[in-house]
């Protein structure tokens, strides 16, 4: 019954599709393939010259032709489908004269091979449409397709008729025809026949495996078919093709393990060698499949077994000399296995005269810019502005508004911050971090506890953008080599290696942060939402849901985040999808479960106690109990830029965008030139000419560009799928109709674009494709002019934000940087505060944009400082869900951003800063010791931005009813006499209405909202 009235629907939305489509068949028709007994019959794939609404009727139809009069038609159809189960997807049948669906209808006999439809010819002679892969989406965003069930709704009468087989008209299978060229399936897609497979297995029966050499220009899509193509071509051992001098060229290996499971595929190459002794050395060939360099530069290789019956692609590149002589280069690249023998493949490459240009990256569709995965690009730790090159002086070692100074451990002495209370300015006196060094803790089941004699502090570097160092600490029972790197942000990375020199019980193992209380008023993170730090913490392993391993302590302007990581550490999942890759439970911190944090009060220190729990060792077992450490703040705000710089999220015309008051245009993916999601490389022309002409208006751009999920129109998305799961995470498929269409069910679906079509896949983590993510930005900075990225939630580390912070940057490219995030604090990204994911990339930000499922009405101010302002981290930053509350957002020099949603309009709030000057003022914020304003009421805040002789003080409230303030002014520091000082409210559109106070009287507040005041000199 479901499946009726689900094809009803189905069939009412075509009927009212098809209304405008009627005599669409009116093409010049091709001949048509042989009849289905034909065991070659293979259809003509076209893309449709008329179109069609395939959220209702699919992606695909066969166009049928129908000679003469009669009332049953039968077509066969050799469709050669790549999807499972055909016969359980319903079809829909048009008449093509009318565009009227044909209720009269029974599928018969379908397979992945061919098919069977009767039909009723209503309109006599003419062309007929069969739609066989109909669906609806449900859902917009994150959307799943609901294909058509098999189901029958025809006439009884009609279908007793059909049956009989009199008079039954021979139709004909004209074409395989799809909506558009990018929904068409390709040579790669059409699958051979069961009986042809068998019958190229019989034929090559003696062969352990075999191989199909393919150019790029036909990238092997499927994994459990073999193309139809290859049962025409047949296995090779040969390959030829052309190739520019100095071009990033490729190639693929297709294997097909038809008898075994193949164990630890390699490919080996040769020289290429032209008959006059040029040469390509084989040091510039290689196979993605088999080796590559990871994101920070390590080179890695990696093992592809291929399972019985399945096709594997190894792609393989060539780095063609920009010398390399014109002319034909031989060679040989050798597929070696584990257990089934070698294959050698003889390699023909021709090189012409031409010089390729950038080594042929702006023709990607060619694979050229597969080279872009074994990049190095930016990948010395060279230091960024606005941060100073690292110094040391004895075990003490100076940074950029902080210092670190190393114990005889190795660990932390003491770490100082130097930011004033403002937060924007360094001074010269420093607060104090910790009570005492850091220090382990390794209690014995007995009672005592481990003693350790610290070596001598070995610094095995000191350059400009690292220091780093080794301790080896030993005793009787353990060996402790204690390995730290300091970089020149404020990151400090250690590597713990404990081994036990003898079996030993341990009561508990535990890393101490004894942290000055004063330095510890705000919390985030395991559990806490920015908050006042309580008095007493008691939290535990939950991986398998919560997304916490760490936490940051501080004030406004010293701080300190650590997180806890395992040897094997892999980066989790986020943005919807933690639940499905969850963080690794750190063998050493977890220990199965028994491991937690607990932090209060203990003498003098608020003290976070890192514990493990009891555990044995056995003699040569070997723990690693490493930990990362932020030192926050990591610059001084940028006041003058932040109000200066103008931000407009919407893709308009750039000198609307000027006439608005905006300096900086956003430019979000699902736009006319930028509108597939993470991969701005296909309408890079349009791009241009945009940002030249903001350039020619004074403005810059910023493109949505992120590593999180993958466009489907990437050219490189078959060779990715061809390294498995490195760059793409596994799933369970499905989503939108292209992807189940056209991939094989293991991966995650994720955001779609409506407007164009697009959909997204989920990548793994941290990979090689975040190499190509910098080569990427390097490429569009150059060549596109992009004046920096906008990035939304990401899914990266900070070594490649500094990577691309660099590239961004260089050649005085200004390389702005914004990050949005919608709150990850929720079930699906196991609670964790989006500044705590992602505050190692702060360093290289130039503003946040904490949005969606941020709170700005129902949470507090500290939420408010340490969740969304970015203060405490030397970052300013603007509101989004709702589009903020432009009160409480002023006193952290918050607003809403210009027309990313229609009512987002900060322009009246602009137009105040610049009648008083506000990019020229010092902000003191609430949270200054030397404010110069401040309330009568603690629940309402009040910040300052001081101009000489004028002053303008943001108040909000968070007090939950109306309340009647007084201001307490320190009049000699303002500068201003408070007998003759004027104190008003300017008039601002949808903010306040223009009104009058006395110094000294009562001002009143609304609940949430507040004032900006003018304070001036008579």
């Amino acid at each position: 019954m479901q499946k009726l009235v689900l094809a009803g629907a189905f069939s009412l939305l075509a009927t009212m599709a098809m209304g405008q489509y009627a005599n669409s068949g009116s093409q010049k028709l091709k001949k048509a393939g042989s009849e289905i007994g034909n065991p070659g019959a293979v259809m003509d794939y076209r893309v449709s010259k008329s179109s069609w609404n395939p959220d209702s009727l699919g992606n695909h139809r066969i166009l049928v032709q129908v000679s003469r009069q009669g009332a049953v038609a039968r077509v066969d159809i050799p469709w050669r489908r790549r999807d499972e189960d055909p016969a359980a997807k319903g079809i829909i049948v048009v008449d093509g004269q009318t565009g009227q669906v044909i209720q009269n209808n029974l599928a018969a006999d379908f397979t992945r091979s061919s098919g069977t439809v009767y039909f009723e010819p209503v309109s006599g002679p003419g062309s007929y449409y069969i739609y066989y892969m109909p669906y609806h989406l449900k859902g917009t965003y994150y959307p799943s397709t609901q294909y058509l069930a098999a189901g029958n709704q025809a006439d009884a009468a009609w279908l007793q008729q059909a049956q009989r087989n009199k008079d039954m008209i021979k139709a004909t299978a004209v074409s395989i025809e799809s909506v558009d060229a990018f929904n068409q399936y390709g040579p790669m897609e059409v699958i051979s026949t069961p009986k042809e497979a068998a019958a190229l297995i019989a034929k090559n029966q003696g062969e352990a495996f075999l191989v199909f050499p393919e150019d790029r220009m036909h990238p092997i899509r499927m994994t459990r078919d073999l193309p139809y193509r290859w049962i025409q071509k047949g296995p090779s051992s040969t390959f030829k093709d052309t190739a520019d001098r100095a071009e990033n060229f490729a190639y693929q290996l297709g294997i097909y393990a038809h008898k075994q499971d193949l164990a630890d595929v390699k490919v080996q190459f040769s020289d290429l060698t032209t008959s006059n002794g040029k040469t390509i050395a084989r040091s510039a060939i290689t196979c993605i499949n088999n080796t590559g360099v990871n994101w920070i530069g390590q080179r890695e290789s990696f093992t592809v077994n291929v399972p019985r019956g399945r096709v594997q692609s190894l792609w393989c590149t060539v780095a063609v000399p920009e010398n390399a002589a014109p002319g034909l280069y031989k060679g040989t690249a050798k597929i070696l296995t584990a257990d089934a023998g070698s294959k050698t493949i003889q390699i023909q490459l021709e090189v012409k005269a031409r010089l390729a240009k950038d080594h042929g990256v702006d023709e990607p569709w060619k694979q050229t810019r597969l080279a872009w995965l074994n990049s190095t690009l930016a990948e010395k730790n060279t230091v960024i502005a606005p941060y100073t090159p690292l110094k040391k002086t004895g075990n003490s070692i100076d940074l950029l508004g902080r210092e670190l100074d190393v114990a005889r451990t190795g660990f932390p002495a003491q770490i100082k911050s130097f930011f004033d209370s403002r937060m924007t300015s360094i001074v010269d006196s420093g607060r104090n971090l910790f009570t005492e060094p850091v220090h382990f803790h390794f209690n014995k089941a007995d009672g005592k506890e481990v003693k350790f004699s610290s070596g001598a502090i070995d610094y095995t570097e000191n350059s400009e953008g690292t220091v780093a160092w080794q301790v080896d600490n030993s005793s009787s029972e353990l060996d402790m080599l204690v390995k730290g790197a300091l970089e020149f942000d404020g990151f400090v990375n250690y590597t713990v290696k404990v081994t036990a020199l003898k079996d030993v019980d341990f009561k508990n193992i535990s890393l101490h942060l004894p942290m000055v209380p004063a330095a510890t008023k705000y919390i985030l993170g395991l559990g806490f939402e920015g908050q006042k730090t309580p008095g007493e913490v008691d939290w535990k392993w939950q991986v398998a849901t919560k997304n916490q391993d760490g936490a940051w302590l501080g004030d406004v302007n010293a701080g300190l985040q650590y997180s806890l990581r395992d040897e094997h550490y892999v980066r989790p999942l986020n943005t919807n999808f933690y639940l499905q890759k969850p963080l690794l439970l750190p063998v050493s911190w977890g220990n199965e479960g028994k491991g937690g944090v607990k932090m209060g009060m203990k003498g003098a220190a608020y003290l976070v106690d890192n514990y493990t729990g009891a555990r044995s060792l056995k003699k040569g077992d070997t723990l690693y109990f490493n930990f990362r450490l932020l030192i926050t703040p990591f610059h001084t705000l940028d006041t003058k830029d932040h109000f200066a710089n103008r931000y407009i999220h919407k893709y308009l015309n750039t000198d609307t965008a000027k006439a608005l008051g905006a300096t900086v245009i956003n430019i979000h993916q699902g736009t006319p030139i930028n509108p597939y999601i993470n991969y701005p490389f296909i309408r890079t022309r349009e791009m241009k000419a945009y940002i030249d002409s903001a350039h020619k208006d004074g403005m810059k751009v910023k493109i949505y560009n992120t590593v999180r999920e993958l466009s489907n129109r990437a050219y490189e998305l078959p060779a990715l799928f061809s390294l498995g799961h490195e760059i793409y995470s596994a799933g369970k498929g499905g989503g939108y109709s292209w992807l189940r269409e056209h991939l094989d069910q293991d991966y995650i679906a994720a955001w779609y674009t409506p407007e164009e079509k697009d959909a997204a896949i989920v990548n793994s983590g941290m990979s090689r494709w975040h190499n190509y993510y910098v080569e990427g930005m390097n490429w569009l900075t150059k060549n596109i002019g992009i004046d920096g990225v906008y990035l939304d939630d990401v899914a990266f580390d900070r070594d490649i934000m500094k990577r691309i912070k660099r590239v961004l940057t260089s050649d005085n490219h200004p390389g702005l940087i914004d990050l949005h995030s919608a709150s990850q604090y929720d079930k699906a990204d196991g609670y964790i505060n989006s500044a705590m994911l992602y505050m190692e990339l702060f360093p290289y930000l130039n503003r946040l944009w904490f949005g969606e499922k941020f709170d700005y009405e129902n949470t507090s101010s500290d939420y408010y400082l340490t969740e969304m302002s970015g203060i405490p981290f030397g970052l300013m930053g603007e509101m989004l869900e709702h589009d903020g509350n432009p009160w409480r957002g002023m006193v952290y020099g918050m607003t809403d951003r210009l027309l990313w949603s229609e009512s987002a309009d900060p322009r009246p709030l602009w137009k105040e800063w610049d009648e008083f000057g506000i990019k020229d003022a010092a902000m003191i914020g609430y949270w200054a010791t030397d404010n110069p304003v401040t309330t009568d009421n603690d629940k309402v805040l009040a910040t300052v931005y001081q101009k000489k002789g004028k002053v303008l003080i943001s108040i909000a409230s968070w007090a939950p009813e109306s309340t009647d303030i007084h201001l307490k002014i320190d009049w000699k520091a303002l500068g201003l006499n408070p007998s003759s000082a004027i104190l008003k409210a300017p008039a601002i559109d949808k903010f306040q209405q223009e009104r009058s106070f006395d110094v000294n009287g009562a001002i009143p507040v609304a609940p949430s909202k507040g004032w900006l005041l003018e304070l001036s000199a008579e």
